[in-house]
């Protein structure tokens, strides 16, 4: 399925900086499914997910070490797709 996006709402989160569910000083993926809600409520039309593999961090994590790894940060495997099952029940 093809979505036109050149009026979509996009919302970008960034796990590092959105909801620290560990109390680690570094937000990450369970975090972000507890402000799921706030999300919602913006109504946005697409959720833009920030990088969240096994990274350096030099670049906001855009400089990616395994793509099939998630960064310890921010959580495991089974937390991403959490997440994600989580997203695609809210669409």
């Amino acid at each position: 399925m093809t979505r036109d996006l050149s009026k979509a709402v996009v919302y970008q989160l960034y796990p590092r900086s959105f909801n620290d569910s560990n109390g680690d000083g570094i937000g990450d993926l369970p975090g972000a499914v507890e402000r799921l809600d706030y999300v919602e409520s913006l109504d946005p039309d697409v959720v833009w997910l920030n990088p969240v593999y096994d990274s350096p961090q030099v670049d906001a994590g855009y400089d990616v070490r395994d793509y099939y790894t998630v960064d310890d940060d921010y959580g495991t495997m089974a937390d991403l797709e959490g997440l994600l099952a989580e997203l695609h029940e809210r669409d």
